[in-house]
């Protein structure tokens, strides 16, 4: 692979920088988890891993500024707008066409999509953006995000009698409207074992187990047994 010249570092850093200023600008402060610090995290944990898998750094970085632009969730739905405005920065910033049909086809693919459906992605650059947002999903960060979305959807924190459900299809998925505490089951305790990457599959490790150990925490304290 030729070694890239100063000037084509430079355009590339120049790129970045203004994505990630623009994305700032979008979602700062927005409240459901899914601000700029959610991307943030997904931006650092993606070059962290994409420099241990070897990937492509700018197409990830890209990819992991960009991936939530416009979340499916905040759009009825249509997982469509994201790809769409995406491709719309990278033009005005006259990207090359290859790099921007790669970047939205890894904001296409990348979110979780129901615990039956497959969500694979096609590059070593999707795997590694789909694990650094699956990683922001869990953990003592996960957890505080997870009952940060629950609560700005106006749903009950946890309800006994309303089970998590094993969805089949992306409709059931993102149509649900279940009590928070589901989604730890529903989602955030199969990711572990979802991850692509090696690297991401060890960092997971220990952020799945805080969510272990606070959902254990969580049923003792609901019935009165701490």
């Amino acid at each position: 692979m030729p070694t890239e010249t100063s000037l084509e570092k430079k355009y590339k850093k120049g790129i970045i920088d203004q994505t990630a200023t623009y994305i700032k600008s979008r979602l700062e402060g927005e409240g459901s988890g899914h601000d700029w610090w959610h991307v943030y995290r997904v931006w650092k944990n993606a070059v962290q891993i994409a420099q241990q898998e070897n990937a492509d750094l700018f197409l990830v970085e890209l990819s992991a500024l960009l991936h939530d632009i416009a979340d499916w969730k905040f759009h009825d739905g249509n997982d469509e707008v994201g790809p769409m405005m995406a491709r719309a920065w990278l033009e005005n910033l006259s990207v090359d066409e290859a790099v921007i049909a790669h970047v939205c086809q890894i904001i296409k693919e990348v979110s979780f999509k129901g615990a039956g459906v497959i969500t694979k992605m096609q590059t070593k650059e999707g795997k590694v953006v789909q694990d650094a947002d699956r990683l922001d999903a869990i953990g003592a960060v996960g957890i505080a995000r997870t009952f940060a979305y629950g609560g700005s959807k106006g749903r009950e924190m946890y309800n006994p009698e309303i089970k998590p459900i094993m969805h089949l299809s992306f409709d059931e998925y993102k149509n649900s409207k279940s009590p928070t505490l589901n989604h730890f089951y529903e989602k955030l305790l199969l990711l572990k074992d979802l991850m692509n990457t090696s690297t991401a599959r060890k960092m997971a490790e220990h952020r799945h187990q805080i969510m272990v150990d606070f959902l254990s925490e969580f049923f003792r304290e609901w019935e009165g047994k701490v």
